[in-house]
């Protein structure tokens, strides 16, 4: 039953509605004001009924209790989500929030409007907001590895890093802040001497404040599922607008000058940037497939696995991106070939070793047989790529997975076809990312038809 209290020029109602999973009361209340112009008992009436129409409201469910702040309810949606979120996703959900709790955290969720997110929007753009502000050494590492007699290896080991990582550092590449620490640990000195930050001021992209609408968004329904708000502001606030852009691939004369360029690489790095090109693998999906994904006789291999990286975890074996990443795939002669090759010299790197080695049954490793860190091929491709500026554009290792849907495409093979070798969960997704290599396929076609068509055209005439 309601309760009433009469205030100085209001009438505060309170309905208690059970009890919470920790025993403690939930009570709800509103104010409610009479008009000037009652009487007395005009107001007595009124009141009585307020009180019982705001009593079968909390009966039915329909009072939210929004007063709670943004941050508090976040955080409560995090620890709900975290064993249902990827844990990538949930790592990128924690990167985004102190952004989101310092413009918002202190308000109430009822309070909430969408001129709020359209500045908090606005604000996100501009500069000085980063958070992944990269490093670059300023000393000179060559100098100090000869003076001291290090090997890239050796020295790698005393920090904590991957020969890549410390390979890319020398050649002058920024790094992480996590990655220069390790770095300045090894060489026992402090950040600042050591390293400069470098891209600061670079305002975030408009790919990432679409991310932080989004996971507002997905926060505020949560609230509006729970009956904690009525509606979802975002719903009412057009989301930033991403510009679409083109993927960066090779064409087919590129990708014959990449492969050339490869035949006098290391054999695991030539194999793995081989396979990348010739499956159109995501990074992640190459580093977690294992000798028993891979059938010789058939010339098939199996996809149902991706290996990704975390600093609170290190390297960690993860599901495909999707149910439909989960695929086998023919795979031509020449990648058979690389594979046989590059077992016969895994084999000789595993003797060298002996005990070292460590069997995780990961087709690419470690030079002790564990898993491989993402990052190592992505940046021995990076400074590849550098130093073959005169006749490889500037393209990354996902770049690879766009050639060779493109050449697919130019090729004439089926969108189903290209669809279900690149795991895509439909055609939708595929015709949206290659647009531009359909298009080029349709005009390729018309052009075919008119070369065709064309003499009979002209008897006819």
């Amino acid at each position: 039953m309601a309760t009433i209290q009469k205030r100085k020029d209001s009438y505060y109602i309170t309905v208690s509605c059970g009890y919470d999973i920790n025993n403690k009361q939930i009570r709800k209340s509103m104010t409610y004001r009479p008009e000037r112009n009652m009487t007395a008992k005009q107001v007595e009436k009124e009141v009585r009924r307020q009180a019982v129409l705001f009593e079968e409201k909390c009966r039915k469910g329909l009072v939210t209790d929004g007063r709670i702040k943004l941050k508090d309810f976040a955080e409560q949606w995090m620890r709900h989500k975290k064993n249902e979120l990827r844990p990538q996703t949930y790592a990128r959900y924690e990167s985004m929030l102190p952004r989101i709790f310092a413009a918002m955290g202190h308000m109430r969720l009822d309070r909430i409007q969408p001129q709020h997110l359209l500045t908090f929007y606005e604000n996100l753009s501009e500069s000085g907001i980063r958070q992944d502000t990269k490093y670059k050494c300023k000393i000179d590492l060559e100098d100090y590895m000869k003076e001291n007699s290090l090997s890239n290896a050796g020295f790698a080991r005393r920090c904590g890093l991957s020969e890549s990582s410390l390979l890319s550092i020398r050649r002058g590449n920024n790094c992480t802040r996590v990655t220069a620490e390790k770095l300045c640990a090894g060489l026992n000195m402090a950040l600042s001497d050591a390293f400069c930050p470098a891209g600061s001021d670079r305002p975030l992209s408009s790919k990432t404040v679409l991310h932080h609408h989004r996971l507002i968004s997905s926060i505020l329904g949560t609230a509006v599922e729970w009956g904690v708000i009525f509606s979802n502001p975002c719903d009412r606030t057009k989301p930033p607008r991403v510009e679409k852009k083109e993927p960066k691939y090779l064409d087919e004369v590129q990708a014959a000058a990449l492969l050339d360029l490869l035949e006098t690489e290391r054999t695991d790095y030539r194999t793995m940037i081989r396979l990348l090109l010739f499956t159109g693998m995501r990074r992640g999906e190459l580093l977690g497939l294992k000798w028993s994904d891979v059938d010789f006789s058939s010339g098939t291999l199996r996809i149902c696995r991706s290996t990704q990286y975390l600093p609170d975890r290190g390297v960690y074996e993860d599901e495909t991106k999707n149910a439909t990443s989960n695929r086998v795939i023919k795979l031509p002669q020449t990648a058979i070939s690389d594979l046989r090759e590059y077992k016969a010299w895994q084999l000789e790197q595993r003797f060298k070793v002996g005990d070292r080695w460590s069997e995780t049954g990961y087709i690419f490793t470690t030079y002790e047989g564990k898993p491989q860190h993402p990052d190592t091929i992505s940046g021995w491709f990076s400074a590849f790529v550098k130093a073959h500026g005169d006749k490889l554009p500037p393209i990354t290792v996902h770049s690879l997975r766009h050639t060779n849907a493109t050449l697919q495409i130019a090729g004439g093979v089926p969108l189903t076809t290209v669809a279900k070798r690149l795991g895509h969960a439909d055609t939708v997704t595929t015709s949206k990312i290659y647009a531009h290599a359909i298009k080029s396929a349709d005009e390729a076609a018309a052009e075919t038809l008119e070369n065709l068509l064309k003499p009979s055209a002209n008897r006819a005439g």
